[in-house]
């Protein structure tokens, strides 16, 4: 995430064509309302409040029982509050409103909404809209029929963080849309499979780009995962790309995010500086889950059972 500016913005329609298929009407900055609270028993990060962006830690995230315990605890609440966040979504609900619910469940289970605060990130969740590729900030727009969202949700438990996040469909989504969520969910389950210890992340790579290339969607290879538990963000920072060195280690944890686009993975930055567009406008689609790396393969924390 980067630093924020906030400030009433003006929201606009228009209308267009993307590779022959009517899109959307585009996303533009909408208005952000005020920073929500966090009651003063709730543990915070040592990033909130502070004046200096913090720095991605650079030893893996690597845990004994005691972590496994918590982790696990994080990540069963994380699972949860997305899924309750994608409850809510249907047109005419505001991801402000959806973001407003998210965290007053969040601090109701006695944790912190992990993104609160981050590098000055004046929202709970991260909620990006069709051609917003990632860190959207939950705004007064009301979702529409057809829109795709990505709700990211991060939490911080008794010490320890887990991070999740889902593309949903919004009301009667056309099937180009469908088939990018799905095909990006799949990069990422088809990806945890191989994962265990002593797998090389450079597999993890190879597995998505092979899966992408076979629809010609675009892969973002410069943003893809990261350690994570007792930091928001440690090593590996793990990219898409099949020269990605290092190999997991039983007792790691880390956040796993492929994002896939429908053209390209080039980037513009609002004026908030946390969202990022496709600078083509071409929707794009991200799925996200905390992994625990075992002695004989992998478990999903973020994942319902």
């Amino acid at each position: 995430m980067k630093g924020t500016s906030l400030g009433a913005t003006v929201h606009y329609f228009t209308t267009r064509l993307l590779n022959g298929i009517q899109k959307q009407e585009k996303i533009k900055p909408y208005k952000v309302s005020s920073i929500q609270s966090v009651p003063s028993h709730i543990i915070r990060p040592s990033y909130v409040g502070s004046i200096s962006n913090p720095a991605i830690v650079k030893d893996p995230e690597v845990h004994d029982d005691t972590g496994i315990h918590h982790m696990r605890n994080a990540g069963r609440l994380a699972a949860s509050a997305l899924e309750y966040a994608r409850s809510l979504v249907k047109p005419g609900i505001t991801t402000d409103e959806i973001d407003k619910a998210v965290h007053k469940m969040i601090i109701g289970a006695g944790a912190y909404p992990s993104p609160l605060g981050y590098k000055g990130f004046p929202k709970s969740i991260c909620t990006s809209v069709n051609e917003v590729a990632f860190h959207g900030i939950p705004d007064l727009r009301p979702l529409e029929d057809g829109d795709i969202i990505n709700i990211d949700v991060t939490i911080y438990l008794n010490g320890y963080h887990a991070d999740t996040s889902k593309t949903f469909l919004c009301g009667n989504v056309n099937n180009n849309a469908m088939q990018l969520v799905e095909v990006t969910e799949d990069c990422l389950e088809k990806a945890i499979s191989v994962c265990g210890p002593g797998v090389e992340f450079k597999e993890l790579g190879k597995i998505f780009i092979d899966i992408a290339g076979k629809y010609g969607y675009s892969v973002d290879t410069s943003y893809a995962g990261h350690g994570i538990g007792k930091h928001f963000h440690s090593a590996p920072c793990i990219n898409f790309c099949e020269d990605q060195a290092g190999c997991m280690m039983a007792g790691q944890t880390f956040a796993l995010e492929p994002l896939l686009s429908l053209g390209s993975i080039e980037y513009e930055l609002w004026d908030d500086n946390y969202t990022f567009v496709t600078a083509d406008g071409s929707l794009s689609a991200q799925f996200e889950h905390t992994l625990l790396i075992t002695k004989t393969g992998v478990e999903i924390l973020t994942k319902l059972s």
